[in-house]
């Protein structure tokens, strides 16, 4: 059984170091993966884009993907 099942995507607007639940439930979605984040462990997302990543890791990914300038830095 999902861990979500029966239980309502929330809707969020994303703010620097905060977020505001729009529309209350118990997950988001990853932007990148499609996984479902439970809020109380959404720790990374982007303001600009106002979209969730499941880990640092994805978030990363997705900022590279945006700015491919980003993976020539070191």
């Amino acid at each position: 059984m999902n861990r979500f099942e029966g239980a309502r995507e929330a809707r969020i607007r994303y703010l620097d170091g905060d977020f505001q639940v729009m529309t209350p439930g118990a997950f988001v979605r990853c932007a990148v993966t499609g996984q479902s984040i439970p809020l109380d462990e959404l720790k990374y997302w982007s303001v600009a884009r106002q979209e969730p990543y499941l880990n640092a890791e994805v978030s990363l990914a997705r900022e590279i993907e945006d700015d491919p300038s980003l993976r020539q830095r070191g």
